[in-house]
């Protein structure tokens, strides 16, 4: 009997920082179901030009769920799936999420995943926290949730934009299973 294929829910909400998502979406070998928000959409047009963000992002997920589709099998516990990473999260989302309110397939897919105890990655960009959002994100970590501030590393010494976005994004990556190497100073592990 095989194994199915890693499922990973990805959602991409609007707040700044659509490029990380890009690169998540190339990058992540895994089956990938989209949700977008109504500003997650303005932000991939905005930020990456893409006209038709659904479409444009078509070669990079397995399927695409509407935000409004309450009925989408993300909706449901019985429907598994190993982790969801919501990249970029809003603190407008942050705070539904923490409010137990899923009244979007976002923020219903991460209530599914803090009920059922499945990964749950929520990527904040946003800075400076208020004091609001930073109870918050204690309220999801405590629930489980992986508060990721979206805050690249730079003991690599980055030298291009691409390589400070896949920077975090390989953290996210390990995250969800992906073997990504290059960790500060792996070699002396060796």
């Amino acid at each position: 009997m095989s194994e199915r294929p890693k499922r990973i829910a990805v959602g991409i909400t609007g707040s700044s920082g659509a490029v990380y998502a890009l690169d998540f979406l190339k990058r992540c070998p895994y089956d990938k179901y989209l949700v977008v928000s109504k500003w997650g959409k303005a932000i991939l047009k905005d930020e990456l030009g893409l006209a038709d963000p659904i479409a444009d992002l078509a070669p990079y997920y397995k399927r695409n769920f509407l935000d409004s589709d309450m009925t989408a099998p993300l909706a449901s516990g019985t429907n598994h799936i190993d982790a969801f990473v919501i990249l970029p999260a809003s603190t407008s989302t942050i705070g539904k999420i923490a409010s137990g309110i899923g009244d979007t397939l976002l923020t219903r897919t991460a209530a599914v995943c803090l009920k059922e105890r499945t990964k749950l990655i929520i990527c904040v960009r946003e800075t400076p926290l208020s004091t609001i959002t930073l109870r918050q994100c204690a309220d999801l970590s405590a629930e489980g949730a992986l508060i990721m501030p979206i805050s690249p590393p730079l003991y690599f010494v980055p030298k291009t934009v691409e390589e400070y976005v896949q920077g975090f994004v390989n953290k996210v990556l390990a995250h969800v299973g992906v073997e990504v190497g290059g960790g500060w100073r792996a070699e002396e592990l060796e």
